[in-house]
């Protein structure tokens, strides 16, 4: 096939650049006598296309970026208001080509819509400057970067998403070219091991392109760590040319004193812009740092820094000047010596600081950044902050054009930074929550949530936990050896796959962590026990092998079957075993399978040999606590052992190095990880039941930020400094973040229309239950005797939803309220925000007229009827409160929920009503009643839960309940949150209350 039909396409899709146009039209416009005999026909197209999508061909790559493009525009006037990343967005674009149906099918084949989720923002509104067009003006480094991501692999639709994030970032700082001096602040949050370096390299080569002159880097606490970001911003942003610096690779002369070549193996990976950007209409980068060298008192003194004018008379921001001149870029250690140099050297420039745009990231901005001084020991009207923190406050006003954008998996440190301190590092003007990248292995990869049936009708195709978790105590047993032999096993799996067609390169490194204490002293005793332990397991003995066997029938053969079956797995441990051999030769090079990670000292890390992207393969079993808890990434980790607890939210997240993208191997994943101690009751408290805790924190505060980051009038909701009261905490002793980093502020009000409001924190004194079930005696009485049948929404995979009954009555709203406010509560104040939404429902927010009260019969199988006080009898739901915790788990079935929500739904669009007897309005709201035993399933409830003689004692129960208001129980604001709050820099003020909506 002639290059001319994909020459005439790229020319067609560049001349329709950020909107689809009538594709014959401009295809046949470009043709000519040149090209004689092309077929634009979409018959041709539609052939070549096939043969492209089998092959990666360029014409359907060309399409994929173009249409990609498209589908990620946020709100392009052509689009006629439809929705980014939805079909209906694709319809507009195959409209406007004028595409026929059959080649619409064909493409959405070839390139289906990516309906992955964008960047949720909350910001202060902010004046827009970074518009399409000042943003395809230049795109020197983007486009750079773009390439190298498409180089390695990454689709179209993950470079879009990439594209969106970053821009949201970039407009959201200051325009570089402004006259008036302002700094923006913000923060952007991602998952733990997610590709956050990715998102801000983007912003770094977008904000480069826009003007911004300085970059500051702040990359960890270590030079590994801080080198490694040098590295990747060197290799896919800076490139080649910029490295060199005009010196002649060919000429071992020029090159000494320039790092990667020669010594670095992927040298020639690195980003090539085809000569000197400052020769290509661009302009070139200057290091201050390279990879072997963090910031050192500035090589050529303060001139390094001296930005030459094209335009002397004209300040350095004016466009003239600014897009000629050089950019400067450091990656620096956050580190009190390095910052002070950096300080110390800025103090000497005058004059060109004032005019310089720079932007500040902060890697891992809630570590060492965050002031965690005691405001209580401060002086009176001053401020004491610690080290890092008060030398990032000093970069800041050394360089008022300067933007600061911190990065974190983990932000409740960061959200709880004092907003009342102008010169800290609150996030005031912006809050980003990144999606959650395609490929992605996360907590939800780990953990069973509310998705599932039963425990027992769990099996490794169903349930994460079955297929990558496995508890550390078996009787006696700490399972360390089992979870040895499945880091081997798992190796020779992956070598396995390499040998049968899966590209070897995702399997360069193959790792173990095995994490118990931060003590050093158990982390040599471990790691003694764990070599000793190796050299005697027999791995090549029929004992060893006979092991190993076992555990690929058992584990291994049923994980990989059920969920990685289009990849190479052998038919037997037979097959499998000379690619054991192999593996444990490569994890015993050396003579000791074992890497002790716990040093202090660079120069301790230099030592271990554990650069990851220098070196070629590392197969090992590592040891170590606080050091391989953040920041540092663990390649190719497989098998995780891990014992250690910690008290904070933040800090227990980003010991997760479990999490990450394990492409070729995520079914081999294995989580070995510390639950209640069955023999001595004393849990290293349950570490899967933490994670499991934070995961449900981290997704609540996500789903609010999301819900409150739509626009209401063309105005935010929600801004930076009403954050804090939106982190959740669901263990008592589990806090989000250290006392010290938590900001005072209070949730008034959480409005909730259609939405299903469900408390947790039920009280646990006798006394005070038996008064709660006593004031709910009005609704209790009220409740028919004949129960009512209810039915839950189809799924999504095409089954029957579930059929229920149910007894019901109906009340008024002033009867609920009545009930709901002389309600007693384990914590004070916990239910507040959401009565003081429901008491507003009278009218004075929206009328709500009554609630369907339902209270739902189990099966018969699992039915205990009791009388609860003068009621009829109710059927009683048995949960069980776990250890530490001060709430239950899930309390309302996920089917009656749902059925509830089937007719709140259907109050808006009665031609969706389900087949119920029931009748919901516009103005009526449902209440899922449960009165809850605390009780194993099949207990004898009679003992459990002082169930005699067909009647319930008040004071054994919970009166546990769902509401779920109408749509409509809102106002016009459509405003869901209110706040008041005390600001901590005044520690003698009043609460304050926010304006009433």
């Amino acid at each position: 096939m002639s290059d001319a039909l994909l020459e005439i396409h790229t020319s067609a899709l560049a001349a329709m650049g950020a909107k689809p146009l009538p594709f014959i039209k401009v295809a046949t416009a470009l043709a000519d006598d040149e090209v004689p005999g092309v077929d634009l026909s979409e018959e041709a197209f539609c052939i070549r296309l096939a043969d492209d999508g089998a092959n990666g061909g360029a014409l359907a790559t060309a399409w994929a970026k173009a249409l990609t493009a498209w589908d990620f525009a946020e709100d392009p006037s052509w689009a006629l208001g439809t929705t980014a990343r939805t079909d209906e967005r694709r319809t507009v674009a195959y409209d406007r080509l004028q595409f026929s149906d059959a080649l619409r099918k064909v493409l959405d084949s070839a390139i289906p819509v990516a309906k992955m989720p964008g960047a949720t923002v909350i910001a202060r509104e902010h004046t827009p400057w970074y518009t399409p067009e000042r943003a395809a003006a230049r795109t020197f480094y983007w486009q750079a970067y773009e390439g190298k991501l498409r180089n390695k692999g990454w689709s179209e639709a993950a470079i879009a998403s990439l594209h969106e994030a970053s821009r949201a970032v970039v407009e959201r700082l200051t325009d570089p070219e402004q006259v008036g001096r302002r700094q923006a602040k913000g923060l952007v949050v991602g998952y733990v091991q997610s590709g956050k370096t990715a998102n801000f390299t983007g912003v770094t080569a977008k904000a480069l392109d826009a003007g911004y002159r300085l970059i500051i880097v702040l990359g960890g606490t270590l030079n590994l760590l801080r080198a490694q970001t040098q590295r990747r911003l060197d290799m896919e942003l800076i490139g080649q040319e910029n490295i060199l610096r005009g010196a002649d690779p060919a000429d071992l002369d020029t090159l000494v004193g320039i790092d990667y070549v020669g010594d670095d193996k992927d040298w020639d990976e690195f980003v090539r812009h085809g000569g000197r950007p400052s020769t290509l209409q661009a302009f070139d980068i200057e290091r201050l740092t390279t990879r072997d060298k963090d910031y050192m008192s500035l090589a050529q003194g303060i001139k390094a820094l001296e930005f030459e004018k094209h335009s002397p008379t004209l300040p350095l921001y004016d466009p003239v000047n600014l897009h000629r001149a050089a950019a400067r870029v450091m990656v620096v250690k956050k580190n009190k010596a390095v910052l002070t140099k950096l300080v110390k050297d800025l103090k000497q420039i005058h004059g060109i600081l004032g005019e310089l745009p720079a932007l500040i990231i902060d890697d891992e901005s809630d570590q060492a950044s965050v002031n965690t001084s005691d405001p209580r020991k401060w002086e009176k009207d001053s401020t004491e902050r610690t080290a890092i923190n008060s030398l990032i406050s000093q970069l800041l006003t050394l360089l008022p054009r300067a933007q600061y954008v911190g990065y974190t998996a983990t932000p409740f440190a960061n959200v709880f930074v004092d907003p009342g301190d102008a010169e800290d590092i609150f996030p005031s003007d912006f809050l980003i929550s990144l999606p959650r990248p395609e490929g992605y292995m996360g907590v939800q990869d780990f953990h069973d949530f509310d998705s599932l049936p039963d425990p027992e009708s769990r099996t490794v195709a169903n349930s994460q936990e079955k297929a990558h978790v496995r508890g550390i105590y078996d009787g006696s047993d700490d399972r360390l050896q089992e979870a040895m032999d499945a880091f081997l096993l798992s190796g020779a799996l992956k070598l396995y796959r390499a040998h049968h067609g899966v590209a070897e390169k995702p399997f360069r490194h193959h790792t173990m962590l095995v994490h118990e204490s931060v003590k050093t002293d158990d982390h040599a005793a471990l790691a003694l026990r764990i070599n000793s332990m190796w050299h005697q397991a027999g791995y090549t003995s029929a004992y060893g092998h006979n092991r190993l066997a076992d555990l690929w029938t058992a584990d291994f053969a049923q994980v990989s079957g059920a969920r990685a079956a289009h990849l190479p797995n052998p038919a037997s441990y037979d097959e499998l075993r000379p690619y054991v051999s192999r593996a444990r030769q490569l994890i015993a090079k050396g003579g000791n399978p074992v890497i002790v990670v716990n040093g202090n000292s660079d120069k301790y890390f230099e030592q271990l040999d554990l650069d990851f992207d220098r070196t070629p393969n590392v197969w090992k079993i590592l040891v170590g606590g606080t050091k391989l808890s953040r920041g540092f990434t663990v390649e190719g980790l497989t098998i995780t052992y891990y014992r250690r607890t910690a008290r904070q939210a933040d800090t227990l997240m980003q010991m997760g190095r479990w999490f990450g993208f394990r492409p070729g191997y995520r079914d081999l994943v294995r989580l070995y990880i510390g639950r209640e101690e069955p023999l001595t009751k004393t849990a290293i408290a349950d570490l899967y039941e933490a994670f499991e805790s934070v995961c449900r924190d981290e997704e609540l505060f996500r789903q609010q930020l999301a819900q409150y980051a739509e626009l209401v009038d063309g105005k935010p909701q929600l801004t930076p400094a009403q954050v804090p009261p939106l982190v959740a905490q669901h263990l008592p002793w589990l806090k989000p973040s250290a006392r010290n980093k938590m900001f005072n502020a209070e949730l008034v009000e959480i409005r909730s229309p259609g939405k299903p409001i469900e408390p947790a924190a039920y009280p646990t004194d006798e006394a005070t239950l038996c008064r709660n079930t006593k004031r709910w005696r009005p609704l209790l009485t009220a409740l028919s005797s004949e129960p009512a049948a209810f039915t839950s929404p189809s799924k999504a995979d095409g089954a029957q939803g579930t059929t229920f009954s149910a007894l019901t009555a109906r009340v008024s709203h002033s009867e609920l309220i009545a009930v709901l406010s002389q309600l007693e509560w384990e914590r004070e104040g916990i239910f507040q925000p959401h009565l003081r939404y429901l008491t507003q429902l009278d009218g004075t927010l929206a009328k709500v007229d009554d609630w369907l009260v339902l209270a739902p019969q189990l099966t018969k199988a699992d039915r205990v009827e009791a009388v609860v006080l003068d009621s009829v009898p109710l059927s009683l739901v048995r949960r069980q409160r776990q250890p530490g915790k001060s709430s239950f788990g899930r309390i309302a079935g996920l089917e009656h929920r749902a059925a509830a929500q089937w007719l709140i739904d259907s109050a808006v669009d009665p031609a969706s009503a389900p087949p119920s007897s029931a009748c919901v309005g516009l103005r009526t709201g449902i209440a899922l009643l449960y009165p809850v035993v605390e009780a194993k399933l099949g207990a004898d409830l009679g003992a459990v839960a002082g169930v005699s003689r067909g009647k319930a004692d008040p004071a054994k129960l919970v009166m546990a309940f769902t509401l779920i208001p109408p749509k409509s129980a809102t106002d016009s604001s459509r405003r869901l949150v209110r706040f008041q709050a005390k600001d901590s820099t005044h520690t003698d003020a009043a609460i304050v209350a926010a304006p009433a909506q």
